[in-house]
C-alpha cells in the first residue's frame, strides 16, 4: 500500500514505514503529525485518485529528527567585467517516519 502526498509544495510517493526528509514542519521530536494533503492512495489493485484531494484519506507520521541539508553553493560570474558573486544557502528539514495510511 502506499500513497501520494503533498507537503511543502512537493509531492511525495510514501508507504509505510519508510523515512523521508521533507520541507520544515513545526513539532518536536517524537511528535506524531498527520498529512491529510492526499492526492492518491494505491492498495493492491485498488486505485483512489482525488480531484485534486481525497476526503478523509490521511498519512500519520512520526517526527525523527530536525535539521540542515547540505550547503549549496552559488556563483555568479560575467567574463570580462570583474564581476563575481560568492554565495551559499543551506535548507531546513524534517525527517519523519510513515506509521500508517488511512483511505
Amino acid at each position: 500500500m502506499y500513497a501520494v502526498i503533498k507537503t511543502g509544495g512537493k509531492q511525495y510517493r510514501v508507504s509505510q514505514g519508510e523515512t523521508l526528509k521533507i520541507e520544515t514542519v513545526a513539532g518536536e521530536v517524537g511528535s506524531a503529525i498527520v498529512l491529510d494533503k492526499v492526492l492518491m492512495v494505491a492498495d493492491g489493485d485498488k486505485l483512489s485518485v482525488g480531484k485534486p484531494l481525497l476526503s478523509g484519506a490521511a498519512v500519520t507520521a512520526t517526527i525523527v529528527a530536525n535539521g540542515r541539508h547540505d550547503k549549496v553553493k552559488i556563483f555568479k560570474m560575467r567574463r570580462r567585467k570583474h564581476y563575481q558573486k560568492h554565495q551559499g544557502h543551506r535548507q531546513n528539514y524534517t525527517e519523519i517516519r510513515i506509521d500508517g495510511i488511512t483511505a
